[in-house]
């Protein structure tokens, strides 16, 4: 049994190129090998309420694709909102961040996320236009080495 020795919190800039899915996988990775992280816990927690986060398949853009256009069909931009000071893409945005997550815990080992073989993290962009969004890592668990 490893002893709880390292814990951190780290934010991520992240930024998005409009609406669909950016891959933030190495990233994380990068950052927990760089912190000394080896055996434990990463939550990792977007700081937005019209973008969320999710695991999904890395192999084919396909998937995402169909998601993106499942999403849309779940909340088109053509509903009769009542919230539509920020544009036609908002509301719709913070349904689907209602529907997806904005928080996921994911085992670390050996200084990496224990993701499987075709999953990726994304940050998962839901408005129409480019955003800097803020992703916070909070790694609780046993030092590197």
């Amino acid at each position: 049994m490893q002893l709880i020795d390292r814990h951190f919190i780290e934010t991520l800039a992240i930024e998005t190129r409009g609406r669909g899915f950016t891959d933030i996988s190495r990233r994380l990775d990068d950052m927990l090998q760089r912190q000394g992280a080896g055996e434990g816990l990463a939550t990792i927690f977007i700081r937005h309420t019209s973008a969320s986060l999710t695991i999904q398949e890395n192999a084919d853009p396909d998937v995402r694709e169909d998601l993106l256009s499942a999403f849309d069909r779940l909340a088109p931009e053509s509903a009769p909102y009542v919230h539509t000071l920020e544009g036609p893409d908002d509301m719709p945005a913070h349904i689907k961040t209602a529907l997806t997550d904005t928080s996921l815990s994911v085992p670390v080992s050996d200084s990496r996320l224990m993701l499987g073989t075709w999953q990726g993290i994304y940050v998962f962009e839901h408005r129409a236009r480019p955003h800097r969004r803020e992703i916070v890592v909070h790694f609780v668990g046993s030092a590197a080495g």
